[in-house]
């Protein structure tokens, strides 16, 4: 068992989610990753619900990225269960396809550490998976770097 957090990646979209889990690879992110799929299940897992009460085999994460336009149960949701609930302080960076201001709003006003639009190329997406390994990932380095563009 890896002693680095898990980062937990919630999205609905399977291309997204390979094109993720290819970006961390390619940044060499060491963390092991929790993909679910949609917001009801990021609520059970944040508050240890069902088959997501083991926390050794399901712990806390260190990092979450989080869709907000998931069908049923929404991002900006998964952020009001996550302020209302007495959970340990972790960043959550909302990676959306909506560049709405009033999305980043109201994501912000929620409780997002970060809002990023997901990017066009993969060259970007790698860009940024070794930005959050720098933020978040390797707390050694204590970088200060402010992420591109998100």
């Amino acid at each position: 068992m890896s002693n680095r957090g898990t980062v937990l990646v919630v999205d609905d979209d399977e291309n997204d989610l390979v094109l993720l889990q290819q970006a961390f690879g390619a940044a060499r992110i060491a963390n092991p990753i929790q993909i679910l799929h949609g917001g009801f299940e990021a609520i059970d897992y944040l508050n240890g619900n069902g088959q997501y009460s083991d926390r050794k085999k399901y712990p806390l994460p260190c990092l979450m990225l989080l869709d907000l336009k998931m069908p049923g149960c929404d991002g900006f949701q998964v952020l009001t269960c996550r302020r209302t609930r007495s959970l340990p302080d972790f960043p959550v960076v909302v990676f959306s396809s909506s560049n709405l201001e009033q999305d980043t709003k109201r994501a912000m006003d929620l409780g997002a550490t970060v809002y990023a639009v997901k990017p066009a190329t993969f060259n970007y997406l790698v860009t940024m998976a070794k930005e959050l390994k720098a933020r978040w990932l390797e707390p050694k380095l204590k970088s200060r770097r402010v992420i591109r563009e998100i």
